[in-house]
């Protein structure tokens, strides 16, 4: 048989070989350094036997889908680690994820000192250096093998699997899990690894099931590249806006008062009015958009004729109970059927549309607890909600738009290298969950595709990911700890007006359906504001700034200097404080670059008589001694255009 190698040579074999013999016959180093095989572009166990004609890559470390088997591997010896500390625990799945890999156990709660614990053992398992054997056993075979060692999560897994399906298990040194692989041919070819945390789970993902123990860990080919991370988590530690946000004071959360209900303290309410602020300015005056003002709550019988109460009724807060009550309310989860309910109040022509409804809309959902994490996901929340009425013929070039909007926030606030865009299709093998018709379906997915293509935004499709009444574009980004959540959503529907009875007297006289855009231009404002705390590590530009500029009396005599100039920068709409403790001004300037505000001015005798202010700036340090109505100017200029300034100097 003929092996094409990676760089176009090729090797020939009179019999059957696995790939590690493969690897072996090539160079030592190369097998030592092996975690599988790349065949014909399938990634394969290195002890997997080739047969025939193909094209084979050694994978190493250096490879990603070689990382991988490092850290799945990683989980195993981890795994049996528990089982030694832990012989009760009971074992349920382990595999390796992009930034590293877990393990769920059936356990009790795990500490950082069992965690500690558990790393030692690793050590002792992988100087062992057992060979890792790989087996399969005919499927009543493999649940008796399973059930005599008392793990039933690995039980009820292989009686869910196909009743043809090969089973595999990896055994190493008397330690076995059932396990598809591929693996490491040894233990002792782990080299870098870390437990990073544990935390609870659910079995299988649901919440109905078994709660479980998670540890989660990491492994490197390197300990150079696992120091190089561990460091990286210290700075996501740093930068995490659910602890840095609560350290600036921004907001808190508060248990008798409810999970997911955050509470935006003084400075994080005045981030959220200026981003408010904006985006209604930014959408009235510059994109046509007329503002709505709709209750919070209504009948059941306005979400049941928006196909919500069917499709979405569990992630709904219900007031009342349908077999008791006259009449049952509920919360809302979205806006769209009130500003339906806006455009019905009078009937439009052709010519009116399209109308862009904007509405800065506070909503509720009611998530599930495992899923709430500090802004990101709260049950709560506040959106820049809009819905956009329009011809037929005007919702391409309005899709477009929202588009356009959507991108100038995210540039603006400097987040736009941070995006992906996604568009997120029905799945047609599930139509129960959709109203509306394949064909439908099929048009408006198609319409996306074209606009995203034609605007050159690199996208992925992504299946089963739309609403129940349409297609959509979702604008993701990606936390500091890597989970990706939707920013913005801008969706195609082409089925609602039908169910509101909606139309348009055309030019011939006849009643038409509009197309309705559902579309958000800043999406959650709890959610960016947790995205702006991680991206900026506090570091807000100045516009952003809850206090964006500090003043410093160097001591009693000139405070009546620094209330002239607090007054002053507060008529021009800066936010401003006077820091006026019996303190030196080396400790002030300290506390202010702690707190993170852009500018302080310190001020003293000679400023006083001079009317000038020295500047100091989270940016450039020492700026020097300027006029006051200078920075005036400057800091106006700067908050006007919203510029995003750049650290110059080490503070």
């Amino acid at each position: 048989m003929k092996i094409t190698l990676k760089d176009g040579s090729y090797k020939e074999y009179p019999q059957a070989m696995r790939i590690y013999d493969i690897a072996l016959d090539i160079s030592e180093g190369l097998a030592r350094a092996a975690c599988a095989g790349e065949v014909d572009g399938e990634v394969k166990d290195l002890r997997t036997v080739i047969e025939g004609d193909c094209q084979l890559n050694i994978l190493t470390a250096n490879d990603p889908a070689g990382l991988k088997v490092v850290r799945h591997t990683t989980s195993h010896i981890l795994a049996e680690a528990v089982k030694r500390l832990f012989p009760d625990a009971k074992v349920t799945i382990g595999p390796a994820i992009e930034e590293g890999f877990y393990y769920d156990f059936d356990a009790e709660p795990f500490s950082r000192e069992d965690l500690d614990r558990l790393e030692a053992e690793m050590k002792k398992i992988i100087k062992e250096g057992h060979k890792i054997e790989r087996f399969t056993l005919p499927r009543e075979e493999a649940i008796q093998f399973m059930k005599e060692k008392g793990e039933p999560y690995k039980v009820e897994l292989i009686q869910d699997l196909p009743e043809d399906a090969e089973i595999s298990f990896y055994d190493q040194g008397g330690f076995v899990d059932l396990c598809a692989g591929p693996h490491l041919m040894s233990t002792k070819n782990i080299k870098a690894y870390k437990l990073i945390s544990s935390s609870m789970a659910y079995w299988r993902g649901d919440s109905n099931k078994a709660q479980l123990q998670r540890i989660y860990g990491t492994a490197f080919a390197k300990k150079e590249e696992l120091e190089a991370y561990l460091e990286h988590l210290e700075d996501i530690k740093k930068r995490d806006h659910n602890k840095l946000g609560r350290e600036m004071e921004l907001f808190t959360t508060v248990d008798v008062i409810g999970q997911g209900l955050p509470l935006l303290l003084p400075k994080g309410t005045k981030m959220v009015m200026k981003l408010q602020r904006w985006i209604e300015d930014l959408e009235d005056k510059e994109w046509g958009y007329v503002r709505t003002k709709t209750p919070l709550m209504a009948k059941s019988d306005l979400y049941k004729m928006s196909g919500h109460w069917d499709h979405y009724k569990d992630g709904m807060f219900v007031l009342g109970d349908e077999e008791k009550d006259k009449e049952v309310f509920a919360l809302r989860p979205m806006t769209c059927p009130f500003q339906y309910y806006c455009y019905k109040n009078t009937q439009h022509s052709y010519r009116d549309l399209p109308i862009r409804y904007g509405e800065t809309s506070t909503l509720f959902r009611n998530e599930d607890s495992g899923e709430m994490h500090g802004l990101t996901r709260v049950r709560q929340f506040t959106i820049s909600e809009g819905h956009l009425i329009v011809r037929p013929d005007q919702m391409v070039e309005e899709f477009k738009g929202c588009i356009a909007l959507a991108k100038y926030v995210m540039s603006t606030l400097g987040l736009l290298e941070d995006i992906t865009w996604h568009l997120s299709k029905w799945d047609p093998e599930n139509p129960k969950k959709y109203i509306g018709e394949a064909e439908v379906w099929n048009e408006t997915e198609e319409h996306i595709r074209n606009i995203l293509t034609e605007l050159e935004l690199p996208f992925v499709e992504d299946v089963g990911e739309a609403a129940f009444y349409g297609p959509k574009v979702d604008i993701n980004a990606r936390n500091v700890y890597g989970k990706e959540d939707t920013m913005i959503t801008i969706q195609w529907d082409a089925l609602l007006a039908e169910q509101f009875d909606m139309y348009y007297i055309d030019q011939n006289g006849d009643k038409v359906r509009p197309g309705i855009i559902h579309r958000t231009s800043l999406g959650c404002y709890e959610r960016t504001l947790a995205w702006l705390i991680e991206k900026y590590a506090g570091k807000f530009p100045t516009w952003l700034c809850p206090e964006q500029v500090r003043v410093l009396p160097i001591s009693e005599k000139h405070e009546e200097y620094a209330e002239e100039i607090r007054k002053e920068l507060a008529a021009n709409d800066i936010d401003v404080t006077v820091d006026n403790r019996s303190e030196k001004i080396g400790f002030k300037i300290r506390e202010a670059r702690l707190d993170r505000v852009p500018y302080m001015l310190v001020v003293g005798a000679q400023e006083a008589e001079d009317k000038t202010v020295s500047v100091r700036s989270r940016f450039a340090g020492d700026e020097g001694v300027k006029p006051l109505q200078e920075f005036i100017d400057q800091i106006c200029r700067e908050i006007r255009t919203k510029e995003i300034r750049k650290e110059e100097a080490a503070q």
